[in-house]
């Protein structure tokens, strides 16, 4: 046999068994099976909420089991082993049959999808999708989808992290398809990462990077700041020169003006001084510096003539 029609052939196989163990045992609360091939024979786990009735009593059960597989399917010494599933609500197989059960005993679909999503949630998954199609409210058929949380569509996670369940509910319109979707809360995402503590970084003996680049940068600093101590004392001293240079040359041209202007009120005085004053009009008239100026009875100062005087 070719290789690719024996993976054909493995794979028709489990999923026929699959199906077989989940209409034989669905009041047991069937969860999903592993097929395990070993040099001793085949080895079978069956996952039940309620193992108890997939063994039977004394046995008789499971030994039924054992020999349908071993008639139906070929199998080499097969043997069979029912395992509990502690946590029923991270099991997709089992709450695709608990929602395939409700919608069947008369619940709406949409209450009945919520409560599965609300119970798979609260039991700590990551993710949950539910997918109910078929004949939901009207003659037509249509698909309702229920997601919450994280949930992979496509690639290698969705093969691996992904547990898939699909259960089938037969109302008098026709058969609702339920599909369950669940992510486990140990699950390892593939973007998922943990960013190590200093006491797990000094236990294993490794200096973290930042204590190395803060004593790096601590002797960095030092220099620099030594460095740049120098440069500000040389820039304060050069601007103390500076600005004493400024003030010898502002005092400077300060003793300069004061020079100026007292000459020039000296100048002015001597004008002054030297002005004859004339009587015109009874009005004193006197020119400085060929302006003439004039001086209004009962006031102290001259103003020269040509000044608009205001009325009144």
């Amino acid at each position: 046999m070719a290789v690719e029609k024996k993976f054909v052939q493995d794979g028709y196989i489990k999923a026929s068994m699959d199906e077989y163990f989940a209409k034989q045992l669905s009041r047991a609360g069937y969860g999903g099976m592993e097929l395990n091939r070993t040099p001793m024979g085949t080895q079978i786990t069956v996952y039940a909420e309620k193992p108890g009735m997939v063994i039977g009593k004394a046995g008789k059960v499971i030994r039924k089991l054992t020999r349908d597989v071993d008639r139906l399917y070929d199998l080499d010494n097969p043997q069979i082993d029912a395992q509990e599933v502690k946590k029923p609500e991270l099991n997709a197989q089992m709450m695709a049959s608990r929602l395939a059960s409700s919608i069947e005993r008369g619940w709406y679909f949409r209450k009945a999808g919520h409560n599965t999503m609300r119970a798979i949630m609260n039991a700590g998954a990551l993710g949950c999708e539910i997918v109910i199609s078929g004949k939901l409210t009207g003659a037509r058929s249509r698909v309702e989808k229920i997601v919450n949380g994280y949930i992979k569509h496509a690639g290698k996670p969705a093969e691996d992290i992904v547990d898939d369940g699909f259960a089938v509910a037969v109302k008098k319109l026709g058969t609702l398809g339920c599909r369950v979707r669940i992510i486990h809360p140990n699950a390892v995402l593939p973007d998922a990462y943990r960013m190590k503590t200093a006491e797990e970084l000094a236990a294993s003996g490794v200096v973290a990077p930042a204590e190395e680049a803060k004593s790096a940068g601590i002797e960095e600093l030092v220099e620099t700041e030594g460095a740049v101590a120098e440069a500000e004392e040389t820039v304060v001293e050069a601007a103390t020169e500076v600005e004493a240079e400024s003030v010898e040359a502002a005092v400077e041209e300060t003793s300069d003006a004061e020079v100026v202007a007292e000459e020039t009120m000296a100048e002015s005085a001597d004008d002054e001084s030297e002005a004859t004053i004339e009587i015109v009009d009874g009005e004193e008239r006197r020119e400085v510096n060929n302006v003439w100026q004039h001086k209004h009875e009962g006031h102290d100062y001259w103003h020269p003539m040509a000044r608009v005087h205001r009325e009144g």
